[in-house]
């Protein structure tokens, strides 16, 4: 497939931080573990950064116990959950259904609610970008890209997935449930913020009794997501401690100054799950550290206001 290809200077002014109020759109497979549902507080508690204009339930699944068609029902009904904690009464025309399976191939995309209203949304206006972070599988974004690759020209992807790119591998949760889509990501040429997770967003940990401390006992929502921290860990144990991997994405677009990153050229994703390298190849950003007490300090304020 031949997609939309950006000058330098464009690509690299979309890859620069972005200023001013962002347009953004989340797509999340928040009803697999405990984190996603701290992203999206974030990211609607953020008003004065972050316009959020629709949440997207992204596929998951397990071996044997949840199907990606399951995976997408459980993060539409979690979304609306955590709106609800939220006391926003939003859902037609801002929380989309995802894709009920993955990618099987590269040309060939998974059509959802998702997949059509991030094209629709994305070309809808010329005079803004629209920002789509993303913490789950890729399945939605990619088909949105195949479906209409002009969206190239309108979105910027800030995406949690793989390892870092000197990690010995990239098998990571949200890359390897659809290789194909993640293989879109990096291939297409859309402008890319890419956030490893071991090694980079690993820095995101948080502890039971610091959330006892700063959220518990102050909102619906500071109850809800402690307790699922709480029951998360069994009990909490002597020295544990938890990642909140998804915060990140969030975390980048408020304030890019708790960040550190580089522009290299968007790795080659093997079939064996690793990275591989061409000097050719279009440009990234690529975060490689990322302050954890700035973005916690902000995240705790923010809940608890």
């Amino acid at each position: 497939m031949n997609f939309p290809r950006l000058s330098d200077e464009t690509r690299l002014s979309r890859l620069s931080p972005p200023t001013g109020k962002v347009r953004m759109v989340l797509d999340t497979d928040i009803g697999c573990e405990v984190d996603d549902q701290f992203a999206l507080a974030y990211a609607l508690k953020s008003p004065e950064k972050l316009e959020v204009e629709a949440v997207y339930s992204a596929p998951f699944s397990y071996a044997g116990s949840v199907s990606p068609e399951e995976g997408v029902e459980k993060s539409y009904n979690e979304i609306l959950h955590v709106l609800k904690l939220l006391n926003i009464n939003k859902k037609d025309g801002f929380v989309f259904k995802g894709s009920r399976g993955y990618l099987e191939n590269s040309t060939t995309p998974r059509e959802s609610e998702a997949a059509r209203d991030l094209v629709k949304r994305a070309m809808s206006r010329d005079d803004d970008l629209l920002y789509v972070a993303a913490i789950g599988a890729i399945t939605n974004v990619a088909s949105a890209i195949l479906m209409k690759p002009e969206i190239i020209n309108k979105i910027v992807v800030v995406w949690l997935g793989g390892h870092a790119l000197n990690w010995k591998d990239t098998r990571e949760f949200n890359l390897h449930q659809d290789i194909h889509a993640s293989r879109i990501i990096f291939n297409s040429g859309v402008p890319l913020i890419h956030i490893p997770c071991m090694g980079v967003a690993t820095h995101l940990t948080t502890t039971v009794p610091e959330l006892e401390y700063y959220l518990e006992g102050k909102s619906q929502i500071g109850d809800y997501l402690t307790k699922l921290v709480r029951d998360y860990s069994g009990g909490s144990p002597v020295g544990w401690s938890n990642v909140r991997w998804d915060i990140a994405t969030i975390g980048w677009l408020i304030d890019d100054r708790w960040f550190q990153s580089s522009i290299v050229p968007s790795p080659i994703l093997t079939d064996q799950y690793t990275w591989s390298f061409d000097p050719q190849r279009h440009f990234i950003r690529s975060i490689y550290y990322m302050n954890r007490d700035h973005i916690f300090a902000d995240f705790f304020k923010k809940l608890t206001e």
